[in-house]
């Protein structure tokens, strides 16, 4: 689905305001959650720190009405409320348009397929106060059991593509969070929010980055537990556990443009050379994809496009370089020690070996 225009917020649930001022501000980014919003919101709610947080349930205009599932749910919380974007402006344009809504010192953005253990809340915010940094990520697990799904990124390969802990490793600070992000709102407002433009995809790569340019740290807080589903929308036979592997074109689409914007904006110089070998492999794999498919509209989508809608967005990755160079207190040579030699991209072999190849729908 491309993006739509965006329209201002609209209320489903009257605003409340808590005093004190809440400690964190919670924004639970929907579009067609209802199959999860239950579990969710009710975790939340159970969380230690309850009383001190809000809750902001951000909906892109779901088709399946889930935003008045939501809107039931909290009908009698005093610091929970919904908000209708009124149109889909993807993942970054939906979750800042509901920033504006939330008056919380830390943010923490989630996705309706998630359920956290009652103190996971807490955790984040001692940690985060303790440690002084300007986000933090927590442990996620999968939905229905105790493994270990992410332990956020320690670095980057030489495609530029986040590169997780070595199996064992529990690292104290991070490079990028792997798609949650806990972090202070000043800190956040400081360097952007969310490129809206991306519409879907690499949203956490491309905050990352920025947050270690700009000179500050993502400290890892395992004691804090979160499950999570992950490919919902995408994927969402099999219910709570994956049972198949499936993308889509328009997916393969917005993941490699938007991983060659997250290089272009971000990289200061010799980083940029991360371009060539990410180039290699998304030709590679529009190719292969072509010829198992026996349609080279895979091709043409997944890899031409987005080359093309690169192009096509040179002048905001101009604008976006200039504004990143206004805060920037690290550079590449600075970063190049996060550069990792290990392929980050072994676990997507491991799942096809374990699930078959991707079925891929042409949309």
């Amino acid at each position: 689905m491309m993006p739509e225009t965006v329209r201002q917020p609209l209320l489903l649930t009257p605003p409340t305001s808590v005093q004190p001022p809440p400690l964190a501000s919670i924004i639970v980014l929907n579009y067609n959650g209802a199959a999860w919003l239950e579990r969710c919101l009710a975790s939340l709610h159970a969380q230690t720190i309850f009383s001190q947080i809000e809750i902001i349930v951000a909906d892109n205009a779901s088709p399946d009405h889930s935003d008045r599932l939501a809107a039931e749910l909290m009908r009698d919380w005093p610091n929970g409320r919904v908000i209708q974007n009124g149109c889909n402006p993807g993942f970054g344009g939906g979750s800042n348009l509901a920033v504006k809504q939330t008056t919380g010192r830390y943010l923490f953005f989630l996705n309706p397929d998630v359920w956290l253990e009652p103190d996971c809340l807490e955790r984040l915010c001692q940690e985060s106060e303790r440690a002084r940094v300007g986000a933090a990520s927590n442990l996620v697990l999968d939905y229905e059991t105790n493994d270990v799904q992410a332990r956020g990124a320690v670095g980057f390969d030489l495609f530029g593509f986040m590169v997780g802990p070595k199996a064992g490793q529990v690292p104290e600070r991070l490079f990028a969070s792997q798609g949650f992000f806990f972090l202070r709102r000043d800190f956040f407002e400081r360097i952007g929010g969310y490129d809206e433009t991306f519409f879907l995809y690499c949203e956490e790569f491309d905050l990352s980055w920025r947050i270690q340019t700009a000179g500050e740290e993502i400290v890892h807080v395992p004691s804090s537990r979160m499950h999570h589903r992950g490919a919902a929308g995408e994927n969402p036979k099999g219910g709570t556990k994956l049972v198949e592997l499936r993308t889509s074109d328009s997916k393969r689409f917005y993941a490699n443009r938007n991983h060659l914007l997250t290089i272009l904006k971000n990289a200061q110089h010799v980083l940029l050379l991360l371009l060539l070998p990410a180039l290699a492999l998304i030709l590679a794999e529009g190719l292969v994809g072509a010829l198992l498919l026996r349609r080279w509209s895979f091709l043409s989508r997944s890899c031409l496009d987005a080359l093309v809608g690169c192009w096509r967005l040179r002048g905001h990755v101009r604008a976006e370089r200039r504004r990143i160079r206004a805060f920037r207190r690290c550079g590449d040579f600075y970063l190049l020690r996060f550069l990792s030699c290990r392929f980050s991209r072994w676990h997507e072999f491991k799942k096809v070996l374990k699930l078959g190849l991707p079925k891929v729908d042409q949309r």
